[in-house]
């Protein structure tokens, strides 16, 4: 497919960013479709995938293009799936142990709510709301998958290192959920001060979490298994299973989804390096009478593996921020707990 070589990367990314944002600011303060019998603020995930579509047809680039390939969709989702799982059981578990230390026991509580920063209110049991949740979500991680894992850093990567392209899609998903705090220090849920830490937190979560979506898009070639763990992580940890003690639903919610998330980023993460250390080993032990074989192309792929390694080292020691952040963000999500829990002390 002939492609569109007219556009700039950097500025399709920010023009596209900046009008998914401002359809999502005005159903969050405008429209409010969770509000609604809908329950789910989904319009603007369903503009974002036909802004998606357009942009596709205007660039010359499929959907196969971004990530959305056929070929490893089921054992993607699965594995995605599993990752999500494993992680979330152990989070789960450090939640439930938290509470029985402080002396208040707490069960697992199986109905769907809508994932709020100050804890879940509202119980939702039937079988239709289930399917509905499902379903909402299964629209949101398409439009974010597609968007930031999939438009954003194939775009970016045209003229950037696949590592930078990832951060920097990282750090704009983690601005697209500063929307959340905002939104419930307007409706008067949380305080100023508790909004910017919420804010600055939560900033940091998502910027983690898209790093991951980013790593799993590297290592598997496809969007499939990022989107599978955010699926887990949207509809199972933050929408149907919640953990409920005498002080009510979900205190902890943040702290559970930051815990699990930490977890999985570091699996990723090894992965990832276990990877492109292999590959610097394999390109060493490679001798030229086997390049001149016929392995040219693969010899291209897996230095660019090796490229990307190389990239992080650099990237890191040329912005140490990053791992400064990254270790902060073991300490914000104590501080995410402590105003989760003294919710009412905050506000």
């Amino acid at each position: 497919m002939e492609r569109n070589t007219k556009y700039k990367p950097d500025h399709l990314c920010i023009a596209i960013f900046t009008l998914c944002l401002s359809v999502r600011f005005v159903e969050y303060f405008l429209i409010e479709t969770d509000k609604t019998a809908i329950g789910e603020n989904v319009l603007h995930k369903v503009v974002g995938i036909i802004i998606l579509a357009l942009v596709l047809k205007r660039v010359n680039l499929s959907w196969s293009d971004i990530g959305f390939q056929r070929n490893g969709f089921a054992s993607g989702i699965l594995k995605g799936l599993l990752l999500g799982s494993v992680c979330f059981i152990i989070s789960y578990g450090l939640e439930l142990a938290i509470f029985i230390l402080q002396g208040n026991p707490a069960h697992l509580e199986m109905y769907i709510s809508s994932f709020s920063l100050t804890g879940s209110q509202i119980k939702n049991t039937d079988f239709v709301f289930f399917l509905l949740c499902v379903l909402f979500n299964m629209i949101n991680v398409w439009m974010e998958e597609g968007v930031f894992r999939g438009l954003f850093i194939r775009t970016l990567s045209e003229t950037k290192p696949f590592m930078q392209a990832n951060f920097i899609a990282a750090f704009l998903f983690g601005i697209w959920h500063m929307v959340m705090p905002i939104r419930s220090y307007i409706n008067g849920e949380m305080s100023f001060a508790a909004m910017l830490l919420m804010g600055i937190g939560y900033m940091i979560l998502a910027g983690i979490m898209g790093i991951k979506w980013g790593l799993l898009y590297r290592i598997t070639g496809n969007l499939w298994a990022g989107l599978g763990d955010h699926l887990f992580n949207n509809t199972v940890a933050a929408n149907m299973l919640h953990v409920v003690s005498l002080n009510g639903a979900d205190e902890l919610q943040i702290v559970r989804i930051l815990a699990a998330q930490m977890i999985s980023f570091a699996v990723v993460l090894a992965i990832h390096t276990d990877r492109t250390t292999n590959v610097r080993s394999g390109i060493t032990a490679r001798t030229e009478a086997e390049i001149d074989n016929g392995k040219e192309v693969e010899g291209q792929r897996r230095k660019g593996s090796l490229n990307d390694l190389k990239e992080l080292v650099k990237l890191m020691k040329e912005h140490p921020i990053i791992i400064v952040v990254t270790l902060a963000a073991m300490v914000v999500g104590a501080i995410l707990g402590a105003a989760a829990f003294y919710q009412g002390w905050l506000g």
